[in-house]
This record gives C-alpha cells, sequence and structure tokens, in this order.
C-alpha cells in the first residue's frame, strides 16, 4: 500500500516553491497523494501565484483544479496580511493547532510530511 504524502511549505521564495508545486502534482499522478500545506510566509505567495502574469500561475491552477491544496494557515494568513486574497481563492483554511494547521492530524491519518 502507497503512504499518501503531504508538503507543509513555509518558504515564499518562488523558484523554490514551484518544486512544491511540481512534486504535489509528481506524487498525486503517482498515487502517492501531494496534498499542500501553507504555512508561514509561503501563505504570501497565493495572491502572486492567482495573478495570470504570474510565472507560476500556470502550475498553481493545476494544483488548485485537482484539489491538491489540503489547507493554508490561518495564523499565518493573517499576520502575512493575505486571509482575504487566500478566501477569495476559495481555499481551505485550517488553524487547528493554535491558529496553525496540524501536521499531527496528517500523522495520526497515516500520511508521511514532508517540509519544504
Amino acid at each position: 500500500m502507497n503512504k499518501q504524502m503531504t508538503l507543509f511549505a513555509f518558504k515564499d521564495d518562488p523558484l523554490c516553491f514551484m518544486h512544491v508545486l511540481l512534486n504535489a502534482l509528481d506524487l498525486d499522478e503517482k498515487g502517492l497523494g501531494g496534498r499542500i500545506v501553507f504555512e508561514g510566509e509561503a501563505t504570501k505567495l497565493i495572491p502572486l501565484m492567482a495573478d495570470a502574469k504570474h510565472f507560476l500561475h500556470p502550475l498553481y491552477v493545476k494544483v488548485k483544479e485537482k484539489g491538491l491544496i489540503d489547507a493554508v494557515c490561518k495564523a499565518c494568513s493573517i499576520k502575512m496580511g493575505v486571509l482575504e486574497a487566500v478566501e477569495k481563492e476559495g481555499l481551505p483554511v485550517a488553524g487547528d493547532m493554535s491558529g496553525h494547521p496540524a501536521m499531527s492530524r496528517y500523522i495520526s491519518a497515516g500520511q508521511g510530511v514532508i517540509v519544504m
């Protein structure tokens, strides 16, 4: 049985984040999960990637259309000033651990967690 993987993304470097998107798509294609959780400064990338002119927009749209964005951190979205943009994108917001998505939820469900 294949273990389902969830990617927790923290960095807001677009070139680094491209690998989060690519790996999510690859894991999904291979039946290994590929869900993404936006944490920390990575939440700032959402309004940038939503712009059709941004170079990550096509990958972001693919990931979003496949339903691979599992959660966006509520506390970090507020801190980074992007909660409204996250909600406008229709992305799921989570904060079950003092305002942040808990890794324990994924681990308890038998999923692997990769921090990027």
